[in-house]
């Protein structure tokens, strides 16, 4: 992954700031159904398995984990690409 993009990790309860900041410095986000979002839009999969052996080290169980792509900054990342290759040419006659 060239800065293509990066995860997110949910997980079990309300992680505290102590721990976040051990964990690399992944954005940290808590939700009201008790949850925790962890994520790195720049983050390649060396950065994801530290992530997820720091979490087993707490003993955090995981709930999610989601390749994102690097959003645009006008749009939804879902979106497919724009068609660039020409269609098929129809063969004989």
């Amino acid at each position: 992954m060239s800065g293509s993009g990066g995860f997110t990790v949910r997980i079990e309860g309300h992680l505290d700031d102590h721990h976040a900041a051990r964990l690399g410095g992944w954005a940290l986000e808590r939700h009201p159904d008790g949850t925790t979002s962890l994520s790195a839009t720049e983050a390649d999969q060396a950065q994801l398995h530290g992530l997820l052996t720091g979490l087993r080290d707490l003993g955090i169980a995981l709930v999610a984990v989601a390749r994102v792509d690097a959003a645009p900054s006008t749009g939804c990342s879902t979106s497919p690409p724009p068609a660039t290759a020409t269609p098929p040419r129809r063969r004989g006659g």
